[in-house]
């Protein structure tokens, strides 16, 4: 097989694998954060069906595929239809450049478990992940109904100011390393645990953070969804596979920024003691995911103008100050 026959095939077997495994990881990440919260609330969670409750995952996908699917009336139907199918993709394509698990040999050819490599590769995620909100706004715009639009204008709002503060902390970190490269980011920790960038930038971490809890529509920062206020918000008038269409979008969205978040700050895939690379970007993963659903059982939900208030007035400031000192460091 030649070279090029090989990367073709190989590129087509990564997005399948892609697109099959974080679907399913959606999925099960509903089961997780149904026992995580009843850990934390003193409940016994999804119990019933299956061992664990673990079958509850198949019963939901079954309601998902065979609830009737309504377009609301006077609605903007051509947009109603494909806000869904925008915020998976986009979810999907933010993870094509994202480098999971280290390198390795097979059938005598590397392979770099990564669609692309590409050099830009930190703005190809952020801004395809960016996309994804749109999707929301669109799907809350074209519904039809009062909830709707205002969870789908309170939720842009957020997210074009957040970016603001994403954006500024992650310039700190391209600072630092020199590169919008995903693998140079990860290759500038390898030399131990204090080579990882927490420990050089800990306020563009905690920025980036509460960044990324507004970017995946999670409490306590969360405006697009809030039972008290404006019912499900934009998505008021989904049912069926378009709903789920938005949770797979959204739940990818978080996984891709928890692997984001091991890559720049927690040394990524590189090895630690007699850890090998894999497992210790598994772990970290896993761990930074499970701080969605701590941040949510533990938080009460802001409200829209304490969010805002804290973002112009405390988080904008700070980004800017952390980035002045990187600056000055990387000068000095």
């Amino acid at each position: 097989m030649s070279e090029f026959a090989f990367f073709a095939l190989a590129t087509l077997i990564k997005c399948v694998i892609v697109v099959a495994f974080f679907a399913t990881l959606a999925g099960l990440a509903t089961y997780a954060e149904r026992k995580v919260l009843a850990y934390f609330q003193r409940r016994i969670g999804p119990d019933m069906v299956g061992p664990f409750g673990l079958i509850q995952l198949v019963a939901d996908m079954i309601k998902l595929f065979t609830k009737e699917d309504i377009i609301p009336y006077n609605s903007q139907k051509i947009i109603f239809a494909i806000a869904p199918l925008l915020s998976a993709i986009c979810a999907f394509v933010s993870l094509a450049a994202i480098p999971m698990l280290p390198e390795f040999t097979l059938f005598g050819h590397i392979i770099q478990p990564l669609i692309s490599d590409i050099n830009v590769a930190l703005l190809f995620v952020i801004g395809t992940s960016g996309l994804c909100f749109y999707a929301v706004f669109l799907g809350g715009l074209s519904s039809n109904n009062k909830w709707s639009i205002l969870g789908a204008a309170r939720g842009l709002v957020a997210i074009i100011s957040y970016e603001s503060v994403g954006a500024l902390a992650l310039i700190a970190i391209v600072m630092l390393v020199g590169s919008f490269s995903l693998v140079d980011i990860n290759n500038y920790q390898n030399d131990g645990i204090l080579s990882w960038l927490i420990f050089k930038q800990p306020l563009a971490f905690i920025l980036f953070i509460i960044a990324l809890f507004i970017e995946t529509n999670r409490t306590p920062l969360c405006l697009t969804e809030n039972d008290a206020e404006i019912v499900a918000g934009y998505g008021t008038e989904y049912s069926g596979l378009r709903w789920g269409m938005f949770f797979i979008g959204e739940y990818a969205s978080m996984i891709a920024g928890a692997i984001l978040i091991s890559l720049l700050f927690l040394g990524g895939f590189n090895s630690f003691w007699i850890i090998p690379g894999w497992i210790m970007m598994i772990l970290k993963s896993v761990f930074i995911f499970f701080w969605y659903f701590w941040a949510r059982a533990a938080f009460p939900q802001l409200r829209p103008d304490q969010v805002m208030r804290m973002c112009y007035l405390i988080l904008i400031p700070l980004a800017v100050l952390n980035l002045l000192i990187t600056a000055l460091a990387v000068l000095l």
